[in-house]
């Protein structure tokens, strides 16, 4: 396939630009993505948005011609002793926030665990609670992506693999992150893009330097990303790239990265796709 004939859709954590959604978007269009991924605006939580809130951010983004790459819930970023009805309830709302903003994907993590406990002590209550979080996706139409968060139990690829053939549904998939996988000491091309790639449905763009944990722009860590931008291109990928920068400010639920870091992300990222042919749409 050529590399012309393929559709790599740019899309940002529009969050990381602005609170205020008009700036995130005018920022995102500035830098030639015509979509957006949604974890929250006006300093709120995409979960505690309320439904005028969503029809306002629904129609500013409509006005701008633009849409929504995926809703990065923070669904299943909690312990996994959280009763189960409850994150489902999370999940729900997420699902609800995805139809309303017109997107087939909401992001989700797969549960920390208490300290001194293994993943293997977790795998059964991890599996129980992914499965019931794809019996919904799959009544609802949207996919899940599964996010390789550092910490949880999803976040080598080995783990992921498990995950994603365990439960073994067509609405939950991988959403690649290059930098959380250095951050737990993979090397995220040599150790897991052949182990992963059939499930990847979704990239996140960031990069982490690995002796400290640093997260840099694409390309100037050590992520291996122009590695696997290359292998994705030579395997026909077409989908979603979503820059997520985290060169700011940052907690457990998201980062602040701010116009002008955001766009070095960009343009870093840019970069790398012209060294390989690849033009962003």
């Amino acid at each position: 396939m050529r590399s012309d004939d393929q559709n790599w859709i740019l899309s940002g954590f529009a969050d990381e630009i602005d609170p205020d959604p008009v700036v995130q978007l005018a920022v995102l269009q500035a830098l030639g993505a015509r979509h957006a991924e949604v974890r929250g605006a006006w300093d709120t939580n995409i979960l505690d948005l309320t439904d005028d809130q969503l029809t306002t951010l629904a129609n500013l983004i409509s006005a701008r011609g633009m849409a929504v790459s995926a809703i990065a819930s923070p669904v299943g970023k909690v312990d996994v002793s959280a009763p189960l009805d409850d994150e489902v309830a999370r999940l729900a709302t997420a699902i609800r926030a995805a139809h309303r903003l017109g997107s087939r994907y909401v992001r989700i993590f797969s549960f920390y665990r208490a300290e001194g406990l293994a993943a293997a002590d977790v795998r059964d209550a991890v599996l129980q609670r992914m499965r019931a979080f794809a019996d919904l996706a799959e009544r609802e139409g949207v996919v899940l992506l599964h996010e390789n968060e550092k910490a949880i139990y999803g976040d080598t690829p080995e783990r992921v693999l498990d995950l994603i053939e365990s439960v073994g549904s067509d609405s939950l998939r991988v959403a690649w992150d290059s930098a959380n996988f250095v951050q737990v000491g993979v090397k995220p091309f040599t150790e897991g893009y052949a182990m992963l790639r059939p499930h990847l449905e979704y990239l996140q763009v960031k990069d982490a330097i690995a002796a400290t944990g640093e997260v840099v722009p694409a390309g100037a860590g050590d992520g291996e990303l122009l590695e696997t931008l290359t292998a994705l291109r030579d395997d026909g990928y077409s989908g979603f790239v979503s820059l997520e920068p985290h060169l700011g400010s940052t907690n457990a639920f998201g980062a602040f990265s701010g116009p002008a870091s955001f766009g070095e992300a960009a343009r870093a990222f840019r970069d790398l796709t012209t060294q390989i042919g690849i033009v962003t749409r």
